[in-house]
């Protein structure tokens, strides 16, 4: 597949090979950008990109976002299969991603409308006095996108989305892994109508291509999700400009001992394995009131067992791979790393190719990787409190702070527990794997800087004018004028 760059569809010598994780079987190539295509693609970006992006009014960005969002939803199915094909989801898991990405966009299409400004005062002080004024949201720029592979649709849109709502020009790098279907994303938005040289997507090694761009000045926001120490490395390039990026998380989940279990353990289940644990929302960490510990660890455990791992496209299957071969071999390595110093493997562990079964441990120290950093995978930690306020300092007990959940019958609990958890959002009576596209969606600490979600993310890509007129003079020379005719 080619690369869109200044609104031509492009192809190089040099390629990367696209392969699906499942069997390392090769499904595409993509080009591999060079010096000159970051010139070439930061050049249209700065200039007509931009300019074509102020100059379309808010019902022209509407409507192509509203466009776009109705070709996915028209090609539910085979947009599905792409995904699953070319990442780590399961078809079912890819039809939601699809359904999702679609309502992101048409959650932007709507905030157009709502993105305003406000009136202002002046007169607060005798030199204000004679003033009006108000504000106004003004598009950045240029807007420099780089996705991860785990949400290869619905990650693409919650970037792209806002930066074409907001009058940005954007230049996308998707993950080397999963680069097909924002490529056939950005074919969506150039059937809708969107003028040439607003998006860009640019593909080959994130290593070589994102800290030359990021370090551009003509760059004025750069999006990043991602690793910490990426982020930290692209942080560094940036330099002065805005940064919006979500760096992961070691997620907790606290059940309580009044917890409803037969709603706690399903979720859980649920939020622990999804997307193979490749996910910054998965629940990690289980930290669970001594006295429902063994019946947490039990039916947990069961469930973890139940799942059907195995080929993507099978609509029986529960989990599919991780990433490729090197990932999972990463994560059984930490798996076994834990066993050694003491932690107890209840299930899973076992790797075969890129596929690691469902893992869940228990008796493992709190300075332990997996209890301090993102895995990444299919493993979650069961750890043993005995009060709220235990649960609380366990759960905060990470540099990381992206969300958090506690289950519990009692409301006083929730409402502490809110309080006191050092995360970006809290979750009452449901897993930390929960998100909706319009609300703020960020993290504490090192789990990244800024909110995106459609509403937050659009702020993050506009700043703010200050009009400020001066009706005063304007009213004394009108004065003056009236004297004069009147004698």
């Amino acid at each position: 597949m080619k690369m869109f760059l200044a609104d031509s569809w492009v192809s190089r010598g040099a390629v990367i090979e696209v392969r699906n994780p499942e069997d390392s079987s090769l499904i595409d190539t993509v080009p591999v950008a060079s010096g000159d295509d970051i010139e070439v693609a930061l050049e249209c970006a700065a200039g007509r990109g931009a300019v074509a992006s102020r100059r379309l009014s808010g019902w022209q960005r509407s409507s192509i976002l509203k466009g776009v969002a109705h070709m996915l939803r028209r090609d539910a199915e085979s947009f599905a299969q792409l995904i699953a094909t070319e990442g780590v989801k399961t078809i079912r898991e890819a039809r939601r991603e699809v359904a999702r990405a679609a309502d992101t966009l048409s959650f932007c299409s709507e905030e157009v409308r709502r993105l305003g400004g406000e009136s202002l005062s002046f007169d607060h002080q005798t030199h204000g006095e004679g003033r009006v004024g108000y504000c106004v949201r003004d598009p950045v720029g240029v807007v420099f996108a780089v996705t991860p592979f785990n949400d290869p649709l619905n990650l693409v849109a919650h970037k792209l989305g806002p930066a074409i709502a907001t009058g940005n020009s954007v230049i996308l790098k998707p993950h080397s892994s999963t680069p097909l279907s924002a490529l056939r994303l950005a074919r969506y938005f150039q059937e809708a109508g969107l003028p040439g040289g607003i998006l860009q997507v640019i593909t080959g090694p994130g290593r070589d291509l994102v800290p030359a761009i990021a370090a551009d000045a003509r760059v004025r926001l750069l999006s990043f999700t991602g690793g910490v120490a990426t982020g930290r490395d692209i942080a560094r390039a940036a330099g002065l400009k805005k940064l919006s990026m979500e760096l992961g998380s070691n997620a907790a989940t606290i059940i309580l001992s009044d917890a409803d279990l037969e709603a706690a353990i399903p979720d859980c289940v649920s939020g622990a394995f999804w997307a193979a644990g490749q996910n910054c929302l998965h629940v990690q960490r289980l930290i669970v009131q001594h006295d429902v510990y063994e019946e947490v660890r039990e039916r947990f455990v069961d469930g973890a067992k139940s799942l059907r791992v195995g080929k993507k496209m099978d609509d029986r299957t529960d989990m599919g791979p991780l990433i490729d071969q090197a990932a999972a071999s990463r994560v059984a390595s930490r798996v076994t790393e834990a066993v050694r110093s003491g932690g107890r493997l209840l299930c899973g562990g076992d790797v075969s190719g890129s596929f690691l079964q469902p893992t869940v441990l228990e008796a493992v120290g709190r300075q332990d990787f997996l209890c301090k950093e993102e895995i990444y995978g299919p493993v979650t930690v069961l750890q043993r409190v005995g009060t709220l306020d235990e649960a609380i300092d366990v759960a905060n007990d990470t540099n990381y702070g992206l969300q958090s959940a506690i289950f519990t019958g009692n409301i006083g609990a929730a409402f502490h527990a809110t309080r006191h958890l050092q995360t970006g959002t809290v979750i009452v009576n449901g897993s930390t794997d929960f998100r909706v596209d319009t609300m703020p969606f960020g993290g504490m600490k090192q789990s990244g800087v800024g909110r995106e979600g459609v509403s937050s993310a659009m702020l993050e890509m506009t700043e703010p004018k200050v009009i400020c007129l001066n009706v005063g003079t304007a009213l004394d020379s009108n004065r003056k004028e009236t004297v004069r005719n009147v004698q």
